[in-house]
This record gives structure tokens, sequence and C-alpha cells, in this order.
């Protein structure tokens, strides 16, 4: 089942993949945290129980599965710290490759998400990080 989100994920060119508890398929091609986010927010019960495939997890995106109540996750890539949220909430991983944290788009640094949450103690704690990073994000630049 794993594979055949994973396939589905690579085959199509998405970066996110639910299977729903009833079977329904969500996808995106959004990248960032931004697609799961507003899972989360908007269909949430699409969330629960549900298996997903994601090209890269860290650990806000982690946090908001746990938050979903997400059963099943395969990954490219998770960091260590998302690794040890998931485990912790029983939800069952696979993924290729473990990092020490997802770093940004331009290989710079630290991806955003994963720095705003690196202190968090919980899921719970991530989520209102995740929301204003997101939220302002989508504000209008103003010059």
């Amino acid at each position: 089942m794993h594979d055949d989100l994973w396939a589905m994920l690579q085959e199509g060119g998405y970066t996110l993949v639910v299977k729903s508890a009833d079977g329904e398929i969500t996808t995106s091609m959004e990248r960032g945290v931004k697609p799961l986010f507003t899972l989360l927010r908007r269909s949430p019960a699409l969330l629960l129980r549900a298996s997903l495939a994601d090209k890269v997890v860290g650990k806000g995106a982690a946090a908001m599965m746990v938050a979903g109540g997400v059963k099943r996750v395969r990954t490219g890539v998770i960091s260590r710290p998302a690794l040890q949220l998931l485990l912790a909430h029983g939800v069952e991983v696979q993924y290729e490759e473990e990092v020490d944290a997802i770093v940004n788009r331009s290989r710079t640094d630290l991806c955003p998400v994963e720095k705003l949450c690196a202190s968090a103690p919980t899921a719970e704690a991530c989520l209102p990080l995740i929301e204003e990073f997101i939220l302002s994000n989508n504000r209008p630049k103003t010059e």
C-alpha cells in the first residue's frame, strides 16, 4: 500500500498523496507544508487514520500528521526529529533517507519550518508556529 502511494507520488509529479481511511485519494503539487496545513484545517477527516506519501517530511509536517491522526507515512527524506515525533505517536513510517534536519530549497540554511519547530516540545506546540509562518507568507508584500 505504501508503495502504491509512493509510485503515484513519483509518477504523477506530486509532492503529497493522501489516501483517507475510506479510500479517497487527495493529491497536491504544491511545495512545502502548505498542502498538508490546508488539509488539516479544511478537511481534517481526510487525515484521520490516513496513509500518505510525501516527498520530504520535517518536524512541522510530522506535527501536522500527528495532529491529523495519520496512520502511515512513506517519504523520500525525513528529519530525525520528524521520525522521532511520528514514531512516538505510533505512526508507521517508511523512508529512503534520514537526515539531521531538512534544509531550505536553496540549500543555504535549514528549512524555515524545521527551524521554527526545532524547540517545540510537542506536535501541538508546532501548529501555531506553522500557521503564523503560512499566514505571513501569504500576506501581500508591502514596499
